[in-house]
């Protein structure tokens, strides 16, 4: 089965988002735009992919429990997990590790909780634009064990990715895909970057409003479309 997916979606809990990144609004432009899957990865957070997973099985979107980390090296990570529970887990141990810092929402805006019908039930008042106290090897680490897969996140930008502050992608952490942003030619970056072409690549939004969402031109397949065998063909192939 070919799906089309877009693996890297912002709610309205990123300060940096829209605050129209609600969970029905999401899952409707998911629909309108063709998409059989999406994921929720939140900066430092998973606490609105409860809330998107319920709008998704309504409308038959698959929605994958997830979270944008940003590691002690300032490098950003997806990290998707085949399931609810265990990506609460991971958002546990991420929210110990986060520097006991205030958010400012005259600056950065407001982190919001919100329920499946789009009601706000709380407010994250934790900073979570900021490096986390775990590493690049800790959060392989703790995703692995917890069943999920990592992909370094848009590896060709000049800030907050596994190439510009690492200047490589580790060995030895088991990394199989890199994610690219959605406008840059994969054939020119793996020209430019010759070491990289054994590894496999996903195009995803990194959407922070509605428009940005991607439509059908991200395909993975798969099985089945759910959570569960998406992770697991990831981490197979």
């Amino acid at each position: 089965m070919k799906i089309a997916v877009d693996l890297h979606i912002h709610s309205a809990l990123s300060p940096c988002a829209s605050e129209d990144m609600t969970p029905n609004n999401i899952i409707n432009m998911a629909r309108l735009k063709g998409l059989d899957a999406v994921a929720i990865t939140d900066h430092n957070s998973s606490e609105n992919c409860a809330s998107i997973m319920k709008c998704g099985e309504k409308l038959g979107i698959t929605v994958i429990p997830g979270m944008e980390l940003e590691t002690a090296e300032e490098v950003h990570l997806i990290c998707l997990f085949p399931e609810y529970q265990s990506c609460m887990e991971f958002n546990e141990i991420v929210r110990s590790r986060l520097p006991d810092i205030e958010n400012r929402e005259d600056v950065f805006g407001r982190q919001i909780i919100m329920d499946e019908w789009d009601n706000i039930t709380g407010i994250n008042n934790q900073l979570l634009l900021t490096a986390s106290g775990l590493s690049v090897e800790n959060a392989v680490f703790h995703v692995g064990k917890l069943g999920g897969i990592v992909i370094p996140a848009h590896v060709d930008r000049s800030s907050y990715s596994v190439l510009s502050n690492l200047g490589a992608i580790p060995e030895g952490l088991g990394f199989k895909w890199l994610e690219l942003s959605r406008f840059t030619s994969l054939n020119e970056f793996v020209s430019s970057n010759p070491g990289l072409v054994n590894y496999k690549f996903i195009k995803s939004s990194d959407a922070h409003e509605l428009g940005d969402m991607l439509e059908r031109e991200t395909y993975l397949t798969v099985v089945r479309n759910d959570a569960k065998n998406i992770i697991k063909r990831m981490l197979e192939l």
